[in-house]
């Protein structure tokens, strides 16, 4: 009998596991594929932080748009957002370390991180020390390549890259800076660090797009 290749490949492409409709897109940080195995309760340490970092988003906007001026608010204001950012790391630590999925995490996990580093850009837009252009593509990055992974999860999902993690990284270091009352010459510092981030923003937002397009052209050829 002689071997039909297409036959075959059909074969493979049964075995082969689909995506899980009901498991959301891995963040940038965050990178959970599909559900392994049925999820565990949503009272555990990762969604608590979640939560927590739920919290601080409109305690850190408060301290930032009331207070601009006042060094010492300035620094506290660091602090917490420094304390947000520190928890995301921590949840998505250990999530993966005891393997904790649940459909809450999911969902607040990437909400939190996107309204933490969101109200960051926005109040410091507000107050007047960055650009608005600054603000206003980083989020449309941002939330674009958030709805993306949601829409592609029926082609595959998208893994989280390294230059997605360098790109979170930045960031948090480029709001940092700015949130400190830093002198003059710090201060062109951080705007340069704010604008190496705003470089991979983009740079790694571009390589989600053609990712997507990959996986869907792959799924139109099975």
């Amino acid at each position: 009998m002689i071997d039909d290749p297409h036959r075959a490949d059909a074969g493979a492409d049964r075995r082969r596991p689909k995506p899980d409709p009901d498991a959301l897109a891995p963040s940038e940080t965050h990178p959970v594929g599909p559900l392994a195995e049925p999820e565990t309760s949503p009272w555990n340490v990762p969604n608590a932080l979640t939560a927590f970092r739920i919290v601080l988003v409109p305690i850190f906007a408060w301290m930032l748009l009331d207070h601009p001026q006042e060094p010492w608010w300035r620094f506290l204001t660091a602090v917490i957002f420094s304390l947000a950012i520190l928890t995301d790391t921590l949840d998505g630590h250990l999530a993966r370390k005891h393997n904790i999925i649940t459909r809450f995490g999911k969902l607040a996990d990437p909400i939190a991180d996107k309204a933490l580093t969101g109200m960051a850009f926005i109040g410091l837009s507000i107050i007047g020390e960055l650009s608005w252009w600054v603000t206003v593509t980083i989020l449309i990055r941002e939330w674009g390549i958030t709805m993306l992974r949601f829409v592609v999860l029926r082609y595959g999902v998208m893994a989280a890259g390294r230059g997605g993690k360098i790109k979170t990284v930045t960031q948090a270091i480029a709001v940092i800076m700015y949130l400190l009352p830093l002198p003059g010459p710090a201060h062109t510092v951080a705007m340069i660090v704010m604008a190496v981030a705003w470089v991979i923003t983009m740079a790694t937002g571009l390589d989600y797009i053609r990712e997507a397009y990959r996986l869907r052209r792959q799924s139109r050829l099975r």
